[in-house]
């Protein structure tokens, strides 16, 4: 049960992070943090042992200082830990939220997995649930376009078992779902992530088949 403070936590936070992502344009806005709020909060109920409070704000934080978004991010860094002492966020949950934003991310667990507390894990399965099924399908081509990466070439394969140099690297947006998408159903932490990632895994089996087919020029 969350106290009345922490709930006026939770609607500054919400706004802090609708300003800070107000002008992102690659799938990384307010609307991807909502659905992903959503999602962490579902799969914690599932998950009684966690904290509600650490797990909704690291979910609503989760990109607020990521360099994909943000040019500056020591500088986005200073920011959110000043915003979190305003809030008067408790030392410790201020570790456990920074903790959960450094490590969740799938890159940075590209070579090794990075340990993450049960409330780092429920954000990271809801994370990776927004990037798969049909909303993580129209976010690749939205982030593919914002980036300028070609549609998809046949001739340039996925890559495997990248470094973070290839990750950083750009790629086609169709090599995208082999290279990362396609892999997350695997790389679930909880019993309801990966539940939920069944069936949006399947539809982007079959987005994928229907792309090849139209691609090859199938008038099926």
């Amino acid at each position: 049960m969350l106290t009345k403070h922490q709930q006026q936590i939770i609607a500054n936070t919400y706004e802090y992070a609708k300003q800070k992502l107000s002008h992102d344009y690659s799938g990384h806005d307010i609307a991807h943090i909502t659905r992903v709020v959503k999602l962490a909060q579902h799969i914690q109920k599932t998950e009684p042992e966690s904290n509600l409070f650490i797990v909704t704000i690291a979910a609503y934080l989760h990109d607020v200082i990521d360099d994909k978004v943000i040019e500056n991010v020591e500088k986005g860094r200073q920011e959110l830990i000043e915003f979190m002492l305003q809030q008067q966020v408790e030392s410790s949950a201020q570790q456990a939220i920074l903790d959960i934003i450094d490590n969740m991310s799938f890159r940075k667990n590209l070579s090794t997995k990075q340990p993450l507390s049960k409330e780092g894990e429920i954000v990271q399965d809801a994370d990776r649930l927004d990037a798969i099924g049909a909303i993580g399908i129209g976010r690749t081509f939205y982030y593919g376009a914002n980036k300028k990466n070609v549609m998809y070439d046949p001739a340039i394969a996925p890559r495997v078992n990248m470094s973070l140099e290839d990750y950083k690297t750009p790629t086609t947006v169709i090599n995208h779902f082999y290279e990362k998408l396609l892999l997350l159903k695997d790389q679930m932490n909880t019993a309801e992530g990966k539940k939920l990632a069944l069936q949006r895994h399947q539809f982007l089996l079959n987005f994928l088949q229907q792309f090849e087919d139209e691609w090859n020029g199938s008038l099926a």
